[in-house]
Formats: structure tokens, sequence, C-alpha cells
């Protein structure tokens, strides 16, 4: 079974981990939550949910894919190296890359938005474009292998669109 990898850090948005971690399975994959250690990592509310793998243990070669949830969680990802290197390594191997709502800050660190089109949550914008992006007001956004999402609103058309790029 091809892994799916869902990225996690404190403050995530529970709606950004959740739906992506059912519809992975639905579709077919095994999804791999990925900290920056194993552990219970808690949401913007106290609810938790656990990462299985530390992301300096994971490899982008052994993932189909990666998704990386917003919330607040991006800006904590990015303080982890492994994190950043396993975004630039799928990126860099053409895999399935998700990005959902304020998961462009663990983009702009992994270094993979400068000259690509993608969407993100309105308050990042201007850290997108500064970062050498090209910004679209647009729900669903997908360049390549690059699917980004600007709000959790935005899941359904999100996860179709990550899921179609398996196809």
């Amino acid at each position: 079974m091809s892994v799916i990898g869902i990225l996690l850090e404190d403050y995530f948005d529970e709606r950004e981990v959740i739906y992506p971690y059912y519809r992975v399975q639905e579709a077919g994959f095994e999804p791999l939550v990925i900290g920056p250690k194993p552990g219970s990592f808690h949401g913007k509310t106290p609810f938790t949910f656990e990462a299985k793998a530390a992301a300096e243990s994971v490899r982008a070669g052994d993932l189909a894919g990666l998704i990386v949830p917003g919330g607040f969680a991006p800006d904590r990802m990015r303080r982890h190296k492994a994190m950043t290197r396993l975004i630039a390594e799928v990126d860099a191997l053409k895999k399935p890359l998700g990005a959902i709502c304020h998961a462009g800050w663990a983009l702009i660190s992994a270094g993979v938005v400068k000259g690509r089109r993608l969407t993100g949550f309105s308050s990042i914008r201007e850290d997108l474009e500064n970062a050498g992006a090209v910004y679209l007001d647009e729900r669903v956004v997908v360049e390549g292998h690059l699917v980004t999402a600007q709000h959790a609103d935005d899941l359904p058309a999100f996860m179709q669109a990550f899921l179609t790029r398996f196809d």
C-alpha cells in the first residue's frame, strides 16, 4: 500500500488533519502522520493527534505524496530542518505535494515557492509573494504536482484535486 505523509505540529487546524487523513484512507493509501518527533500534538483546541514517525526518519522516496496542513502549525514546522527537508525532497521528486491555508509558510522555508502559482490563507499572501510565489486569489490552485488551498472550507475540492495527481 502506498503511503501519503501528513505533517503535524502543535496548533494544527484539526479539520485540515482529520479530513485528509480519512480521505487518503478512502482512496486506498496509508496515511503516515509525521511530526518533529513521534508523539501527541495538540490542535488549536485541546484536541490531540498522534504523529507515528519523526520527520528525520522519513525519506521522500518512501512516500507517494505529502500533505502540509495549516493552522498555526506550519510556523512551528518550519523551525525543524527535517520537516522542511522532507517538503523540499517530495517537491524535487515531483510527487504530489499539498498545502492548506497557512501551510505556505512551511513551503517558503522549504524553498519551493519561487516562480510557482499557488494560493493560501489571505494573511500570508504577502509572505508568499515576497518569497517569489505568484499568489492567486482562488480557493484551490493546481500547478503540476503542487496543490494548494486557501482554507479548511476548501478541503473537499483540495482533496479531490490532490488525489487526482495519482491518476
